[in-house]
């Protein structure tokens, strides 16, 4: 304990680490406000709540917004869908692929890209989420006009809320995307416990009790994978130095490749497009039976077909978000460059084919293991857990909150070992940074 209280005095003894933390905190607190705000024109007394199925779960990463049909009710879910058509693009489409390698302007005209689709993707749910989750006896304006100006409202929200996510990571303290969604998830939980305690009662609470047993097992799993590394040994080259010429020996160092390298964002990409057959599916309920067949479907998160989809979802974006963000090319020319190498493996493309064969070899059970994670909230729910705790026993709430605050942590540790502080952990290290080791 009083560890843990001179670490906190640490952080905030640090001025710009606190300034980071206090900016954070402001923005998680203007977006949680926001949350609450109804859209001009709704009687909030009429308002269903989202219990269940995907727009459950939708309603629970967006921290009850949803469900109140606030001015944050789409929350930051169509930028999302915005960044993951764009990387796609960045892959398929040559343009964008000479964009990404023109350095800041490159990027500075792939996020103007992205905003101006995030407006056409918002405006596109906006009409879908109005015509299928607010029920007409909730308007208290005319229809039309309710329509256009929640239309209007929605976008901006959603625009505010990306504006809030890029602030925080220019100016807080972790990714403000990721930092948005996470709230969002906390929010729930305290009501979630409660509901679920109400429920077991005093006759159920050893099942209680066993219930959060198994919660502290899964989150450790997740952590345990989240963190766990593959060391790739590198060794540097015999230098000569000084004016003698001295020879001095080489290091070994080691290249640590993340298991799970993706980290949240296979997850938060495959839900972003899971709610989006249900809402097409209630829009045309009444026209067509495959759109009731898709819509009744997709709306609980317990059935097959939703799982096996979100399933195939999640190894697709894990592969391709760590094809993007590892670069085995890159790695190679710099070992190059730095006179290192593999030890038995020759410099060049070799060391960019093994780099790339044992990024392969660790991806897969790491996206398998995502997806396990993800499908287990629907055995929870068939083992008698509530609908809204038994969000929290995997799936994307669970993913989302530990990998969230890990790497929240590893920035504020990085921040205390800079300035010569005792990390956060006991060893002061967490898992996943480089080690240098001398070679004796």
């Amino acid at each position: 304990m009083k560890k843990f209280i001179t670490t906190f005095q640490n952080i905030f003894s640090i001025e710009e680490l606190r300034n980071k933390i206090l900016y954070t905190l402001a923005f998680l607190a203007i977006f949680r406000l926001g949350s609450f705000v109804v859209l001009p024109g709704i009687n909030p007394d009429k308002i269903g709540e989202a219990e269940g199925g995907v727009l459950g779960l939708l309603n629970t990463l967006l921290g009850g917004a949803f469900s109140r049909a606030s001015i944050f009710a789409l929350g930051i879910m169509p930028y999302i869908s915005a960044s993951i058509v764009v990387q796609l693009l960045t892959v398929a489409v040559p343009y964008f692929q000479r964009l990404q390698k023109e350095g800041d302007s490159g990027r500075k005209r792939i996020n103007q890209i992205t905003r101006v689709l995030t407006i056409a993707i918002t405006i596109a749910q906006g009409g879908g989420y109005i015509a299928s989750t607010i029920p007409a006896e909730a308007i208290m304006i005319n229809t039309t006009l309710f329509t256009v100006s929640s239309i209007i409202i929605l976008t901006t929200g959603t625009m505010f809320c990306m504006w809030l996510g890029e602030k925080i990571t220019e100016r807080g303290i972790g990714n403000g995307i990721s930092m948005l969604i996470m709230v969002g998830i906390i929010s729930g939980f305290p009501t979630a416990l409660v509901e679920e305690f109400k429920t077991r009662g005093t006759n159920g609470l050893l099942l209680f009790v066993i219930e959060l047993v198994a919660l502290y097992v899964i989150i450790m799993g997740v952590i345990l994978i989240t963190q766990a590394t593959r060391r790739i040994p590198i060794q540097y080259a015999r230098q000569m130095v000084g004016s003698s010429k001295a020879s001095v020996q080489g290091q070994r160092s080691y290249i640590p490749l993340k298991v799970n390298s993706a980290n949240v964002m296979p997850i938060i990409f495959a839900q972003s497009l899971m709610f989006l057959p249900s809402l097409i599916g209630n829009i045309w309920i009444e026209k067509s039976d495959f759109a009731r067949y898709i819509a009744q479907v997709f709306s609980s998160y317990t059935s097959w077909q939703y799982n096996l989809t979100l399933a195939v979802l999640i190894i697709l974006f894990t592969f391709f978000y760590t094809a993007i963000t590892i670069n085995p090319k890159q790695m190679s020319d710099d070992l190059k460059r730095n006179n290192a190498f593999i030890p038995g493996v020759q410099p060049g493309d070799a060391t960019s084919n093994y780099i790339s064969s044992v990024l392969d070899r660790i991806t897969l059970p790491g996206a398998l293991f995502l997806v396990v994670i993800a499908i287990l909230p629907a055995f929870a729910n068939a083992a008698g857990v509530s609908v809204n705790f038994a969000q929290f026993y995997g799936g994307t709430s669970l993913i989302i909150m530990v990998g969230v605050i890990l790497d929240t942590l590893q920035q504020i540790e990085s921040y205390l070992l800079m300035k010569h502080y005792d990390g956060m952990m006991q060893s002061g290290r967490i898992k996943g940074r480089v080690e240098n080791i001398e070679v004796v």
